[in-house]
């Protein structure tokens, strides 16, 4: 567990639509959570600590322990490396991709990547409401961009009626399939649906945080983060692996994120499997239990639209049903399918 895998996020969307005030919401909120920017684009990036454009090949500290490279898209890999070093202790790296570029490819290197650090951490494509028919009429190829996204963030939805915003959200979630479709004003989603963030120990749950009072209008109230549902399962009963594996293959619409420990029981008593998906990705990972810790399956779900109640009775029903119910010697093949082969270190749970 000491090298723990840093989860590369694709940030895309066209000119306009706010990726750059999406990630500097992010750097502004990430008090004790270390991240690491790519932008292959030009614009303003870091709360004015850093203007990347024409700065290709340089990297710039952005406080907060967060650093920020502009590159070129051929140099992605070799930078990934670099942001990828044990000693910057990055817990997340976002890769904003340029407004006209294609957000495929970038996913594809980053899935192709070598680097044994790094692990894909969804591509989030980001939608003006306002100009969304506009866009389309333009880039006929925003379809098939939502097509491939992992997460959808319908921005700017205070500039629109509701009526509006209904309407262009039952749009995007057609065109993007399974992805999770959230609403957002000024870019501001919660970190929480992209990554672990850590919270400073000088923030108190409840508490408006220093994003929020920057965030907060005329009469002090701050805009809301685009809302999102959690569901955790935590059982000492193992699961089995044929009906966790039916579970995930068709896990639900608007479920972006799921990570966690599995115990599958007598079908391998000597590991426990750390459990990455966002999107359409997954991973297990195998690792020897814990010398005296308790045998646990604790996973967590995180998206929007789900149906909390159901998504728990689903996960409830892969559990072993007692000595009957006990998975046969092949029922493991699912899972090792997505278990990396070499020694490429855990995905960070």
């Amino acid at each position: 567990m000491s090298a723990q895998q840093i989860p590369v996020v694709v940030l895309a969307g066209f000119l306009g639509a706010g990726k750059t005030t999406l990630l500097n919401h992010l750097l502004r909120g990430a008090r004790g959570t270390r991240i690491g920017v790519m932008v292959n684009d030009f614009g303003d990036i870091g709360i004015d600590a850093m203007t990347v454009a024409g700065q290709v090949g340089s990297t710039v500290s952005l406080g907060n322990g967060c650093l920020c490279c502009a590159v070129d898209a051929s140099e992605l890999d070799e930078y990934l490396e670099v942001l990828t070093r044990p000693e910057l202790r990055l817990d997340v790296i976002v890769i904003e991709a340029s407004g006209l570029a294609e957000p495929q490819e970038l996913v594809r290197m980053v899935l192709a990547s070598e680097n044994r650090r790094a692990v894909y951490g969804g591509l989030v494509e980001v939608v003006d409401a306002a100009e969304f028919a506009a866009t389309r009429e333009r880039h006929p190829e925003t379809d098939r961009h939502l097509a491939l996204a992992d997460l959808v963030v319908v921005n700017k939805a205070d500039r629109v009626s509701r009526e509006e915003l209904s309407a262009v959200r039952e749009t995007v979630a057609g065109l993007a399939g399974r992805a999770a479709v959230i609403e957002a004003a000024h870019g501001r989603i919660d970190p929480e649906l992209l990554f672990d963030r850590v919270v400073p120990e000088d923030e108190i749950a409840g508490q408006m945080s220093i994003e929020d009072i920057l965030y907060a209008d005329e009469d002090g109230h701050a805009h809301p983060h685009a809302a999102y549902d959690t569901v955790s399962l935590s059982t000492a009963v193992p699961l089995h692996p044929r009906r966790l594996m039916a579970f995930l293959d068709s896990r639900p619409e608007g479920l972006y994120r799921l990570k966690g420990f599995v115990d599958f029981g007598v079908a391998d008593p000597g590991h426990r499997y750390l459990v990455h998906a966002v999107g359409r990705f997954l991973r297990f990972y195998p690792e020897p239990w814990p010398a005296g810790e308790e045998r646990l399956s604790q996973l967590v779900l995180i998206g929007s639209g789900v149906d909390a109640g159901a998504l728990r009775k689903e996960l409830a029903a892969c559990e072993q049903d007692g000595p009957g119910d006990a998975p046969d010697e092949h029922s493991m093949w699912g899972v090792l399918r997505y278990v990396p082969q070499g020694d490429e270190p855990p995905a960070e749970a």
